[in-house]
């Protein structure tokens, strides 16, 4: 039986790496990465640059598994990374984890960084729990009904934004948001990382006037946590 290692790998500052994660990319036979790029910068900063890689991009996942699966039968140990973060939660993965766990290997995590927990604790609405929401829906209908029917747990919610819907996103969900609290946090662990705080309206015309960069996590005030002060 070999073994898919799920591997979480920095979100920005490449020294946000576990000791158990580097001895996994040292010994795995290849790394199945989102971006072969992205990784292939991360294992040279670490000194492991003649590991072999293989790109896992989410658009090709499901035809690159028979390929993959073959490797963990014939007795190779895999480790599977993104760009950042976590695998197989927002990003690809989660075909190739039910396939080897359907094949009968062993699928071990390695836990490390994670942007949607790193924003949740510098953000002061961590405590009683929250709810992750992935990439949210892109038509305003699903959007708002995605959201409020989240709302109702009331829970902090967390969810990725691209910077280019960012504004738009926050513009659409603000009828619905109120006075809520929402956090916007870019650019987490590197130079440029920042907390936005106030209400979806206020950061709407904020991100509408500075077009953000990076990608982004929203976090929104639970119904137990108050309302932001306009």
């Amino acid at each position: 039986m070999s073994t898919l290692s799920v591997v979480a790998t920095p979100i920005g500052n490449l020294e946000d790496i576990t000791l158990r994660a580097l001895r996994t990319l040292r010994e795995c036979d290849v790394v199945v990465a989102e971006d072969s790029r992205r990784t292939r910068a991360l294992l040279t900063a670490h000194g492991i640059a003649e590991k072999r890689v293989l790109s896992l991009p989410a658009f090709d996942e499901r035809r690159r598994l028979p390929s993959l699966v073959a490797r963990l039968d014939a007795g190779e140990n895999l480790a599977l990374v993104t760009d950042g973060g976590t695998p197989a939660i927002s990003d690809p993965g989660s075909l190739l984890v039910r396939a080897a766990r359907e094949a009968g290997h062993a699928v071990v995590p390695v836990p490390g960084p994670s942007a949607v927990t790193a924003a949740i604790s510098a953000s002061g609405l961590g405590g009683g729990g929250f709810v992750f929401l992935g990439f949210l829906p892109r038509t305003p209908g699903k959007l708002t009904r995605t959201v409020g029917a989240a709302l109702d747990l009331g829970r902090t919610l967390a969810f990725l934004e691209s910077p280019f819907r960012l504004a738009r996103t926050l513009a659409t969900l603000a009828p619905l948001l109120g006075n809520r609290e929402v956090v916007v946090a870019r650019e987490l662990t590197k130079r440029h990382e920042t907390l936005h705080t106030g209400t979806a309206e206020q950061l709407a015309a904020l991100f509408t006037a500075t077009p953000p960069r990076g990608e982004c996590t929203v976090l929104v005030g639970g119904s137990d946590l108050g309302t932001h002060a306009a």
